[in-house]
């Protein structure tokens, strides 16, 4: 920008209108306040890009994380060098190790809490002599497997890209003297985001805190599980075992991202879910379809007309009954709803879809039961086609529930439905008198399945919690009722009998499950603060 251009348009037009001098006037008030805030303004590394004057503690936070960049990213990339796939035991062991072992390097007491078959359930308790309030936190150190020829770089040796790899990101050299980190740099590694980009920022929290001389106004609780991926089979069994040392005030469960708009956000709930699998039977083995059709049953044709009965082409569940059990939303709700940003349009050109089901925005929909069908298979099709009848259909359809709903019910209404439609309903495969005697029969193999949580906004912890979140984010915040997906949350509001929460931290894009997972740092920054904030500022 040439010097004197902000002025220079007022001072060469002294005989224009009013109108076009209070124009130009506010312009260059405009272009001023943005040269400002681009000198003036933190940027980059731990910082939040609409946090234009943060506190005393904050700047001390941020201040710890710039000047100790390299010392933090090493150790990280010592966390993500070990393979974490839940079935490698023997690795399993090693990140349990080192997490026992990071914890009480930062003054955390720890136990490693164990039950047949399952791999240790870290656990970390630091007390404050002063705090009335204890947190917990729940995150997981667990991975998927990796497919790793479809990985640009080893996914067990951590890359630094001063940008996302589709963009033309370059390694960064952690040790050049000239290091230099952009909120825009990403590391890619198998967990980078799921999840053990949240248990790396609660400790480099602690150490931010620490260093700055900032005691944690609460008591804190950490259990980091180590079989998530695989659907954390044992969690139930190793809660009720351990309730005593899990006495909190609230838990908050660190998985997932942010939003797409990159804000942070908090879910004060989520959907529960039960899975089911339907057979549907034909003729004992295939038959000529111009010799046999219109008279030997079809089994495709039978699971077709079923599915359609259970929900319409708007996604609405047609199941007498379904929508009995959910509890409306309060008017506090809604309107977290109202205030958060519109997204349906940006997803369907990004997803190229014309159209999304039934009336309502992605947020609302979410809020609602719904009934997936995850899974169709009978005959063949393409090359392999027949002019056959097949012997079965299957189907594998999911259920996600909301408050008040509970699996028991669903199972029990849905059987009920089934034998309106004149099923008979088995639970394994039906013999051979069986097909004899009744002439449409389903076989059903239920998921265990488990129940949705919600934790009222009325709750003076929640209250407490949105306040803080609101400072450390500069009131960027989005709050939302439900999480569209399933997490077990009721095990914690439920067995545990306490509030729970989810709050996620990192970026959308992370392609986490897939191939090239990553972590975008300036997410990793933030969560740093978040979780700065929440062990020195939480007042309930």
């Amino acid at each position: 920008m040439k010097k004197g251009r902000l002025i220079q348009p007022i001072i060469k037009s002294p005989n224009k209108g009013w109108s076009q001098r209070l124009f130009l006037l506010f312009r260059a008030a405009t272009v001023a306040w943005s040269i400002f805030l681009l000198f003036f303004r933190p940027t980059g590394l731990g910082s939040q890009e609409t946090k234009y004057f943060p506190s005393d503690w904050l700047k001390k936070v941020r201040a710890y994380c710039r000047q100790q960049p390299r010392l933090i990213l090493e150790e990280y990339i010592q966390f993500l060098s070990l393979p974490n796939v839940a079935s490698d035991s023997e690795n399993i062991l090693k990140n349990a190790n080192w997490l026992v072992e990071a914890l009480e390097k930062r003054g955390v007491e720890t136990r490693r809490l164990h039950i047949a078959g399952a791999p240790p359930l870290v656990y970390g308790e630091l007390l404050s002599p002063a705090a009335k309030t204890t947190l917990a936190f729940y995150a997981h150190y667990d991975g998927q497997p990796v497919d790793v020829p479809r990985w640009a770089s080893d996914p067990w040796k951590p890359v630094i890209l001063d940008k996302p790899r589709e963009q033309g990101g370059q390694p960064v050299d952690l040790n050049s003297p000239e290091l230099s980190l952009s909120g825009e740099a990403r590391i890619y590694a198998r967990s980078a985001s799921d999840d053990k980009a949240p248990i790396m920022a609660m400790l480099v929290a602690l150490d931010a805190l620490k260093a700055s001389g900032i005691r944690p106004a609460v008591n804190l609780k950490f259990i980091f599980e180590g079989e998530e991926e695989v659907g954390s089979p044992h969690l139930r069994s190793l809660l009720q075992a351990n309730q005593d040392w899990l006495e909190a005030d609230l838990w908050l469960l660190c998985d997932g991202p942010v939003h797409q708009s990159r804000r942070p956000i908090i879910y004060f709930g989520a959907r529960g879910i039960i899975g089911l699998e339907l057979t549907v039977y034909g003729p004992s083995r295939p038959l000529h379809s111009g010799h046999y059709g219109n008279w030997a049953p079809n089994p495709a044709s039978l699971l077709a007309n079923l599915l359609s009965s259970l929900r319409d082409a708007d996604g609405n569940i047609l199941i007498e009954g379904f929508y009995r059990d959910v509890r409306p939303l309060t008017g506090e709700e809604k309107k977290l709803l109202d205030a958060a940003p519109p997204i349906d349009e940006t997803l369907r050109q990004e997803l190229k879809l014309a159209w999304s089901e039934g009336s309502g925005n992605l947020y609302e929909k979410t809020l609602l039961p719904a009934l997936n069908i995850r899974g169709l298979s009978s005959g063949n099709v393409g090359p392999a086609a027949q002019n056959a009848i097949p012997t079965v259909a299957r189907a594998s359809i999911d259920f996600r529930l909301v408050p008040d709903q509970r699996p028991e019910r669903v199972r029990e209404i849905v059987e009920a439905h089934l034998k309106k439609l004149g099923f008979h309903l088995v639970y394994e495969a039906p013999d051979e008198a069986t097909r004899l005697k009744f002439p449409k029969i389903v076989r059903l193999e239920w998921e265990e399945g488990y129940p949705p949580s919600r934790t009222p906004l009325s709750e003076p912890v929640a209250k407490a919690l949105i306040q803080v979140l609101e400072e450390v984010t500069g009131n960027q915040l989005i709050k939302l009722p439900l999480v569209g997906g399933s997490i077990p949350l009721y095990l914690f509001s439920e067995l545990l009998h306490t509030p729970a929460v989810i709050l996620p931290i990192v970026n959308h894009d992370n392609n986490q499950h897939g191939e090239n997972e990553n972590l975008r740092l300036q997410n990793f920054w933030e969560g740093i603060e978040i979780f700065a904030a929440l062990f020195s500022r939480f007042n309930f």
